[in-house]
């Protein structure tokens, strides 16, 4: 049984959030209703566009209560990660996504959200909590959304009218009945900015996001020994993630703020990479230069492979 959305009031949640240093915190309400993100997210999968992400086809991932099937309430949180430094265009230098110029997100994130369940679960004893950053079967965007902390944007991301796309979002599901917000509105408009930036062409139509067109997913998924010649030849100095379909964002250029969170500061060796060093890293250094670091997923073949791509592309 659902508790009573009285016996925690859902203000007294959101000032904890707050107080525990979330930047952004809304609640939607779970249950069965029907709406568009599960069809959305099966045609997406049917038109293989996870490359091979295959934890993308999780049956939970449509079907939160699959995952939770106590949850009546999300909590969904965002923070800041946003600095002003700038990626350099110098052609022996690498570029690096901004999510990993710090401290791993999951790591900041984890501990803040494990300190808001633990809160949560101490105001009685039978609430239940279960949280989460981007590892587990949740469509964090969609809920994001659903929550009124931003909205989906033609590129896939969510955009806050706070901070832009510079967020990391977080949740916990929640047998107790909170009171809902209101599902964020739209304001991409009709601008197509993020879709005509893209290099590779990765947004196929507006929402819709090909991961085998996608440098961010290149750079970071894609396990293979070298990546496709049509990547590689757009890669403009890539080597961990891409920016380009935010940096080219309206809502980004206008309302980016600079995060007062420490732990996303970048490290002074993350900014501007040589691509020789990156070309040649050996185990040891990659084990030194990114710990704590979200950048650990990309092994140092990975490393390798990604800055000797940039070094010998069609100029």
């Amino acid at each position: 049984m659902p508790l009573n959305k009285s016996q925690v009031k859902t203000s007294q949640v959101k000032t904890v959030a707050l107080d525990i240093g979330f930047d952004l915190v809304g609640i939607a309400k779970i249950d069965r209703y029907e709406d568009n993100a599960s069809e959305h997210l099966k045609s997406w999968l049917d038109s293989g566009y996870q490359a091979d992400m295959e934890w993308m086809a999780n049956p939970k991932r449509a079907d939160i209560l699959a995952f939770m099937p106590e949850a009546r309430s999300l909590i969904s949180v965002a923070l800041n990660y946003y600095t002003p430094d700038r990626h350099s265009d110098e052609p022996n230098i690498g570029k690096i996504s901004r999510y990993g110029w710090g401290r791993d997100y999951h790591k900041v994130m984890g501990k803040k959200l494990k300190a808001l369940s633990t809160w949560l679960r101490s105001q009685h004893g039978s609430i239940l909590t279960r949280h989460c950053v981007d590892t587990a079967p949740v469509q964090d965007k969609v809920w994001a959304q659903r929550a009124g902390i931003g909205w989906l944007a033609k590129n896939g991301n969510i955009i806050t009218k706070e901070y832009g796309s510079w967020v990391f979002l977080g949740e916990i599901l929640t047998n107790l009945a909170l009171i809902p917000d209101e599902v964020h509105t739209n304001h991409c408009g009709t601008c197509t900015r993020c879709i005509t930036a893209c290099p590779t062409d990765a947004i196929v139509e507006p929402y819709v996001v090909d991961a085998n067109r996608c440098i961010a997913y290149h750079t970071i998924e894609n396990r293979n020994a070298k990546l496709p010649p049509e990547i590689v030849n757009k890669l403009s100095g890539w080597v961990a993630g891409c920016d380009i379909c935010q940096d080219v964002c309206p809502w980004n250029q206008r309302f980016a703020k600079e995060t007062n969170n420490a732990d996303f500061k970048p490290y002074s060796i993350n900014i501007q990479p040589e691509l020789s060093e990156l070309a040649n890293l050996s185990e040891t250094d990659w084990d030194r230069r990114f710990r704590a670091s979200a950048l650990r997923r990309i092994k140092p073949a990975m490393w390798r492979r990604n800055a000797r791509a940039n070094l010998n592309r069609e100029k």
